[in-house]
């Protein structure tokens, strides 16, 4: 098969609401959707293929289908996910690859932010309004104020967000986005509003750039994504050196490549192996491509 159709892993974390069912189409029992994974291979929630199987073993049976720019990986480089942020999310850093591997055995993060939706007012933290001192974000973790001191960018939907590893970041009330990120699961939180939930300081201390930034960019050593938005039809190319995710964040239509042709709506997720050559979508849509530069 050149397009594989995918079923996400599904995770209900406290923050998450149900626009994900309900407006996406995902298929989940649970009474909140926080995340959907459309397109993973991580252990801690694979995407499955409508045959049941999941993604992760049906690549191990050939490993050519990923394309030859994915040889340099130790594993699947990247994650895409569905974020669905009914409160706000906890404030949190994560690590480059070289602390995560080191620390927690996986690769570190670098993610890219498409803003689908927002309510009104709704925010997204990125890095600090101006330059801190250690002991000062210290002192502000200690007293509950550290919010105040990020730099916070109006939600407003089409915005593209990079945040690089090391960057304090977090996803405010209200916003439902795509991320496209590296192959991991780790962060460290470090204000997470009164929850009862674990803290990781020291780890955050380590990896912390105080002096990184936002960016507007969309590829990086791991991934380059392209927005499509489609009126009628697109055609592209699949080469042997990446495979390609086609995610369909809004419309519906037809996906084609080679003999098969596939219906798609809204919320869908597609895997086009590496090497299947021409391919077209037919419909009225928005889409993200990712591939692997």
């Amino acid at each position: 098969m050149a397009i594989l159709k995918l079923k996400p892993a599904c995770k209900d974390y406290l923050w998450g609401g149900r626009r994900l069912i309900e407006e996406f189409g995902v298929k989940c029992d649970k009474k909140v959707l926080a995340e959907a994974w459309m397109l993973s291979c991580h252990p801690d929630g694979a995407s499955i293929l409508e045959n049941g199987q999941t993604l992760t073993d049906y690549i191990a049976h050939d490993e050519k289908i990923l394309g030859t720019n994915c040889k340099r990986f130790r594993d699947f480089p990247i994650l895409i996910k569905f974020i669905d942020a009914r409160e706000n999310l906890s404030v949190q850093v994560h690590p480059p690859d070289d602390y995560a591997l080191i620390h927690e055995n996986q690769l570190g993060k670098n993610e890219m932010w498409y803003i689908l939706d927002a309510d009104e007012n709704s925010l997204v933290y990125c890095g600090f309004k101006e330059k801190i001192s250690r002991e000062e974000f210290i002192s502000r973790v200690k007293n509950n104020s550290l919010v105040e001191i990020l730099r916070s960018v109006p939600a407003h939907r089409g915005e593209i967000i990079f945040i690089p590893a090391g960057t304090i970041h977090a996803v405010g009330k209200g916003v439902l986005l795509a991320e496209i990120q590296q192959n991991s699961n780790v962060s460290y939180r470090i204000f997470d509003y009164g929850r009862n939930r674990p803290l990781h300081i020291k780890k955050a201390i380590d990896v912390l750039d105080f002096n990184a930034k936002p960016l507007r960019k969309t590829s990086c050593d791991y991934f380059s994504v392209e927005k499509l938005q489609i009126d009628e039809k697109f055609c592209g190319f699949v080469d042997e050196k990446s495979f390609l995710s086609v995610l369909i964040v809004d419309g519906s239509g037809k996906i084609f490549c080679g003999s098969e042709e596939v219906f798609f709506r809204k919320g869908d997720s597609f895997f086009l192996t590496a090497g299947s050559g021409a391919w077209k979508i037919c419909g009225n849509c928005d889409a993200l491509l990712t591939s692997i530069p």
